[in-house]
Formats: C-alpha cells, sequence, structure tokens
C-alpha cells in the first residue's frame, strides 16, 4: 500500500524555543525531541519538512551588524544560511535515527510578487524577544520594525505571500523515490523575476503558508502544523479560552487570529482545505502523528 503524504511545518520556535539563549547546543537538543516525533510520523507517511528561521534567521542578521568592514547580508541571503544550518541539523539527526531512510535537504527558491502589501506592512518576527525599551531603542539604532509578540517585543520584517517554488519538480522526484526531503526552510528563499533573471528579496516568508502552498502543489493528502500550542484556541490567553478540536474554514472565518502567530496558520490551512487539500492538523510537537490520526490537536476539513 502506498504511503500518504504529509507536509510538515515546524516552527522556528520549536527549534530555538521563546526565550531560550540562541545556541547551537540548545538548538541541537531540541532538534533531537523535533526528530524523534517526526520520525515516528515517517513509518506511516511520507514526509516534507518545511522547518521555520524566525530566531535564527533573526540571529545571522544581529551577528552582521556587528562587523562593519562589509555591509550586512540581505535577508534572501541569510535565509539561504539557515537552511543550510538547520537543515544540516535536522538531516544529520534524522540519519542518526532512521540511518536505513533517505534523508535529503534542498535550498529551495520560493518567488513572491514584489508589490505584495506585506513589504509595506511587516509582521513576520525575526531574533530574540526584547524588553520594549530596548526594543524601540534598536529599532531608532537601526531602522527597524518592532512589534509586540507575547509580553515582549520582536523585530518584524516583510513577509510576503509565495508564488512559486523554482525547485518544485525535483522534489516531487525526491519524494516518489521515497526520501524524507526537507525543503523550503524558513519559507524558502524569497526571490523574484526580473528581466528574466531570479532576485533576491529583502523579506523572509511565513513558513506555514510556504507549506500550505508546497502541499498544494505536490498534491500531498495533509498538511500537519507544529507549535508551541497544543491546538488553535478561541480567546487565547484569557479566563475564557477554548480549544477548536474539529473546524472548518467557514467557521474560523467568524474569528480573529493574532497576526503575528496563529493568524498565518490558519489562513495557509483554510487556503489548502480550500485548494483540494483533505485535512490539516495543528498542534503541539510531541501530539504529532496523534493529531494526524484526529486524537490531539485542532483538525481543519472541507465544509
Amino acid at each position: 500500500m502506498t504511503k500518504q503524504t504529509v507536509v510538515v511545518a515546524l516552527g522556528g520556535n520549536a527549534l530555538l524555543r521563546r526565550g531560550e539563549p540562541l545556541e547551537a547546543d540548545i538548538q541541537r537538543h531540541n532538534i533531537e525531541i523535533a526528530v524523534k516525533t517526526i520520525s515516528e510520523i515517517a513509518q506511516e507517511y511520507n514526509v516534507v519538512l518545511v522547518h521555520g528561521n524566525g530566531p535564527q534567521v533573526g540571529l545571522l542578521a544581529l551577528q552582521g551588524l556587528e562587523y562593519k568592514k562589509v555591509n550586512p547580508y540581505p535577508l534572501d541571503v541569510l535565509g539561504s544560511e539557515t537552511q543550510g544550518m538547520i537543515g544540516y541539523m535536522l538531516m544529520q539527526e534524522f540519519k542518526n535515527r532512521l540511518p536505513e531512510r533517505n534523508v535529503t535537504c534542498m535550498l529551495t527558491q520560493m518567488t513572491v510578487d514584489p508589490k505584495d502589501p506585506a513589504f509595506i506592512n511587516p509582521t513576520k518576527p525575526i531574533g530574540p524577544i526584547y524588553q520594549e525599551a530596548e526594543a524601540r531603542e534598536l529599532a531608532e539604532k537601526y531602522c527597524w520594525t518592532v512589534k509586540p509578540d507575547g509580553s515582549h517585543f520582536r523585530r518584524v520584517v516583510p513577509s510576503p505571500k509565495p508564488t512559486g517554488i523554482i525547485e518544485h519538480e525535483a522534489i516531487t522526484q525526491l519524494i516518489n523515490q521515497g526520501h524524507l526531503v526537507i525543503c523550503t526552510g524558513g519559507g524558502g528563499i524569497p526571490v523574484k523575476r526580473e528581466n528574466g533573471k531570479l532576485i533576491g528579496v529583502e523579506a523572509v516568508i511565513d513558513k506555514d503558508m510556504s507549506a500550505a502552498f508546497l502541499a498544494k502543489q505536490i498534491g500531498a493528502d495533509a498538511l500537519l502544523i507544529l507549535t508551541d500550542a497544543d491546538a488553535v484556541y478561541l480567546n487565547w490567553g484569557t479566563p475564557t479560552q477554548t480549544a477548536l478540536r474539529s473546524t472548518t474554514p467557514s467557521e474560523l472565518s467568524h474569528y480573529q487570529f493574532d497576526e503575528g502567530s496563529m493568524g498565518p496558520k490558519i489562513e495557509a490551512s483554510c487556503e489548502f482545505i480550500k485548494q483540494g487539500g483533505t485535512v490539516v492538523g495543528i498542534g503541539a510537537l510531541e501530539d504529532g502523528l496523534r493529531i494526524l490520526q484526529g486524537e490531539a490537536g485542532t483538525n481543519i476539513t472541507r465544509d
């Protein structure tokens, strides 16, 4: 029996959790935990893994600002660096846990529309968290945009919607050959087409939107979004918060979700379902397989 294909979206905050030091050893430990869960999924599904890079790309940007002898590298280049760095750690841990499985990490470019309104309204959090006073000071110093992130503040950058995956044919071939594929890391390297050429764009694409786009393009059976919440909640963070266990795009359209966290996940999920997808699961990393089985998290299905 042919395995179904699931696109798994793993948040950058699952690899470097909120408030943790941005250390390589800490990231390796968190990746070990993530890979354990995803390896269980890979026993029953063909897995295509998309990871976030918000903390990591922000760290690289900060490091670049400290060396004054060269201009800081643009976000598309830093995004490619995070694809290599995080992809390497994930790939190595998968091979340690699944030595007989073919595991391939692919550097992936994602086209965006340079006229996307996201360039006017940055919403994608990157880098570490700050107290408000420090965030405002850094924003003035480096011409950043900063916005609240829970009880803290973070730098935010443009997050345009994906419009195409340059390497999608190669990704499909690898899936068909049974590889566990790691691709479109950090949402993909943002690029635009100009005069027949591909050119990098200063942005960070939301990994959930890219995962949904990828899932649609390769005809995946399911999309699984793993995050630091165990489900989608209404009235999150209040005494009346309520978990949605089973829902539809129509029901979700009646609610508002935070544009910096759950909002893009809901938008990506609904887009995948509306484009023909069967099911989206959203929930905690450790519940991954149970979410796909409908026993945990939030399941979003067709109306």
